[in-house]
């Protein structure tokens, strides 16, 4: 919801800021903006967001960023109003091995917004990492299939 406080019960507002993270605002349609306004009318679900919200802005990880050790997909919409590209330039830059791909004409959700590019983008990192290990630890491994 941005800087505000989500207003219950006003659907046009919901509707409003729903439209907003996206690029293009048809994407938010009618299902999706009841699923938000339903959530925000939610008194238990509308303060596990706010929770939730306050969390991530209170317990920034940039200082732990570098300790993220194994391959990482970062995929940001160009237009992205809700965390803007400088901030997917800037994990980019702090994760080790991440590779960042921007998706023009785009906004907070490009696996909603654009799926192909999004599959795409995917698919393609996938396939370079398919059968590789990687040594989290000692006694951790990740295996990406």
């Amino acid at each position: 919801m941005g800087t505000t406080f989500p207003k219950r019960g006003n659907y046009e507002y919901m509707k409003q800021k729903a439209e907003s993270v996206f690029y293009d605002p048809a994407i938010a349609t009618k299902e999706l903006v009841d699923q938000v306004y339903e959530t925000v009318n939610d008194l238990k679900r509308a303060m596990c967001v706010v929770a939730l919200a306050k969390s991530a802005v209170r317990h920034n990880l940039e200082d732990r960023l570098d300790s993220i050790k194994v391959p990482t997909l970062l995929v940001w919409g160009i237009q992205d109003g809700v965390t803007p590209i400088w901030v997917g330039e800037k994990f980019n830059e702090l994760i080790p091995n991440s590779e960042l791909v921007k998706v023009d004409k785009c906004g907070h959700a490009p696996m909603m917004e654009r799926p192909d590019a999004f599959n795409i983008a995917l698919g393609s990192f996938l396939k370079r990492v398919e059968s590789d290990t990687f040594i989290v630890n000692e006694k951790q491994a990740i295996i990406i299939y």
